[in-house]
């Protein structure tokens, strides 16, 4: 099926088929802002937030995200992202559905986290919004899936502190600053793995390797691109910070923060 079949079969009536279930997958990454977005992603989210798709279902298409979760992986300002990042909001609405009705096999989950971990570490494309295109904002539809899997009751909690770091250290970006909400999206896993019963020794940790690590890029990148690296930690650090506030047991990681956000300069 054609985009504009594809396109014109969503727009109408149109029954629950194997065969458009994967016309819609094969076009996840389309250009195509509506198609992509609004009718794919769209009736995605309602057939699975509605419970209309079988479990064997969902985990063929978990397979299929998975796959497509490293399509054009390393490339950077190039439409493959779109393919990537929808995948991963795929994800999400998978597990979403495996939170709820435990379909899944424990073996699953295992391999969504590896998967996950490896996709978020290599990806470089970070555009938020794209003229012309629309959404591609892959970090913060990873971080969505990263908050699906650590909700996930089969997921094993000693792989608490490997999410905690694969999400800060996406934070590290030094080629732009988020302007689209990036560090919010990826504070919701983090306060998740914490709620859950992380040590907030974890995030400690990585705060005391903040500076070193920045030290690190500042020999290895251009000047304006290390304040763009800057600009992220600190954004993300005050964020963080806030999103703290409410909450007085992380009354003591709230003031690590605060102490290690006035060394970042």
């Amino acid at each position: 099926m054609t985009e504009e079949e594809l396109k014109q079969e969503l727009q109408g009536e149109h029954a629950i088929e194997d065969a458009l279930i994967q016309s819609m997958a094969d076009h996840i990454g389309s250009v195509d802002s509506e198609l992509r977005d609004g009718l794919i992603y769209g009736t995605f989210s309602t057939w699975i937030m509605e419970d209309r798709l079988k479990g064997d279902q969902l985990a063929e298409l978990l397979d299929i995200s998975l796959e497509l979760l490293f399509k054009g992986i390393g490339e950077n300002e190039t439409d493959t992202v779109f393919t990537r990042s929808f995948a991963s909001l795929l994800i999400a609405l998978i597990l979403y559905s495996d939170n709820k009705n435990d379909f899944l096999p424990e073996a699953a989950i295992h391999q969504v986290k590896h998967g996950l971990v490896t996709y978020l570490a290599t990806e470089r494309d970070i555009r938020g919004y794209v003229p012309v295109k629309g959404w591609a904002h892959s970090v913060a539809h990873a971080a969505d899936a990263f908050d699906e899997l650590v909700q996930n009751p089969k997921l094993d909690s000693a792989a608490y502190p490997e999410l905690a770091e694969t999400l800060w250290n996406k934070i590290f970006v030094s080629d732009s600053v988020y302007v689209h909400g990036e560090d919010e999206r990826l504070l919701v896993p983090l306060m998740e793995l914490l709620n859950r019963g992380m040590s907030d020794g974890v995030i400690v940790e990585l705060l005391k390797e903040m500076p070193t690590q920045l030290e690190l890029h500042k020999q290895q990148v251009a000047e304006e691109n290390y304040w763009f690296l800057a600009a992220n930690c600190k954004g993300f650090l005050k964020s963080f910070y806030m999103k703290l506030a409410p909450y007085p047991s992380y009354h003591r990681l709230q003031e690590t923060i605060g102490k290690s956000l006035s060394q970042v300069y």
